[in-house]
């Protein structure tokens, strides 16, 4: 059995001072020469070594069993505690899993419902990237461009106008045909609308690259858009036919920003022409005024209808008004003639209570019989 640190000091220390009285003794019996004193001295502190090495070593086990039942209570303190911490790790990591297994399914779903709009929206921007191209298509056409601005003022005009209100493709007097003529009272009369869109001369100025282009292009663009003026103003603006004044519609809000921003000069000639430039917002706003003018013309139309029918009712109101008085004079004769057969009525009651009476042998006197002479009293 193996000694602890401070045993074996203390053992070491024993036997030091053992080994220390024994040279003191034996340098003591030389120099008294008592070698029988030393011999029994050595077997004394043999003796008490023995006894003290036999307690030190019954000390030491005593430790030693004390020490090792400490070791053990602790390993089983320690072993029961780290079964318990085990247990709640075991535990935690199991709800961690379960939570993050639950988080993740929420997150798969989610992910699949956002792929699923994903892929929904790529196949809008797919159909919208193959209408981008057939409408490039449509509008490098100069008459399916045409057909384009016509299509949207048609739109426009039947979705704000009533049907009697408009009319599409008419021919004028100078058999001109227009896209489209709004029939409005005089004044102003019938306006006529136009659909012109320079969208060659315009997407050239946008990919002008240098000035020289730039200034060519702005050239271009602005005799294209005066001419469109020049010719709606002598095609659809007729003296006593057509209002003064007609519009050009441009179906594109960028050309007619362009127009506003960086063409006055053209905008000023469309005034003196009489023709007014209209995109597809300022036009929904002309029509709805124009709509506001039709509803007051239909009013101020109807409000002699509505005069020519109140002169009627008050003719109908003062027959009616006689009507009422002739029976109410009817009533008041008819009233009276009731009054007086309600009196006849009572007298006749009364005779035929007196031949009761007499019936029933009732009568205190005589029936006097009234004689009628002249008139019979009522």
């Amino acid at each position: 059995m193996l000694l602890n640190f401070p045993n074996f000091l203390i053992l070491s220390g024993i036997i030091l001072l053992i080994v220390l009285s024994a040279v003191f003794l034996v340098v003591v019996a030389r120099k008294k020469n008592d070698v029988s004193n030393f011999i029994e001295n050595i077997y004394k502190t043999q003796n008490e070594l023995a006894g003290r090495l036999s307690q030190l070593s019954e000390n030491n086990a005593s430790q030693q069993t004390i020490l090792t039942t400490a070791i053990h209570e602790q390993k089983m303190s320690m072993l029961k505690m780290l079964d318990e911490r085990l247990l709640e790790v075991t535990k935690n990591v199991g709800q961690g899993l379960q939570q993050s297994s639950e988080k993740t399914a929420q997150t798969l779903s989610d992910l699949r419902e956002r792929l699923a709009k994903i892929d929904v929206a790529q196949q809008k921007i797919s159909s919208l990237s193959e209408q981008v191209v057939s409408l490039q298509e449509v509008l490098s056409n100069k008459q399916a461009r045409g057909a384009f601005g016509e299509i949207q003022l048609n739109d426009l005009v039947t979705s704000i106008l009533p049907p009697s209100a408009y009319s599409f493709q008419a021919v004028l007097s100078n058999q001109k045909r227009a896209d489209c003529i709004l029939k409005l009272p005089n004044p102003p009369g019938t306006i006529v609308i136009d659909s012109k869109f320079p969208l060659e001369s315009y997407q050239q100025l946008r990919q002008a690259s240098n000035d020289r282009e730039k200034n060519e292009a702005e050239r271009f663009f602005k005799a294209s858009v005066l001419k469109h003026i020049k010719d709606i103003s002598e095609k659809y603006i007729i003296p006593g036919e057509t209002a003064e004044s007609a519009l050009m519609f441009l179906p594109s809000e960028s050309v007619y920003a362009e127009l506003h921003a960086n063409f006055i000069d053209v905008i000023e000639a469309s005034y003196r022409a009489r023709v007014w430039i209209v995109s597809p917002t300022t036009l929904m706003a002309t029509l709805n005024t124009v709509r506001a003018i039709l509803k007051d013309a239909y009013m101020r139309e109807q409000a002699g209808v509505i005069q020519k029918e109140v002169g009627c009712l008050i003719e109908d109101i003062s027959r009616l008004d006689e009507r009422i008085e002739n029976l109410s004079r009817h009533f008041d004769m008819a009233g009276k003639d009731i009054g007086e057969i309600k009196i006849s009525s009572s007298k006749i009651s009364k005779r035929i209570e007196k031949i009761e009476d007499i019936e029933l042998g009732n009568a205190e006197k005589p029936l006097q019989v009234e004689h009628v002479t002249g008139q019979r009293s009522a």
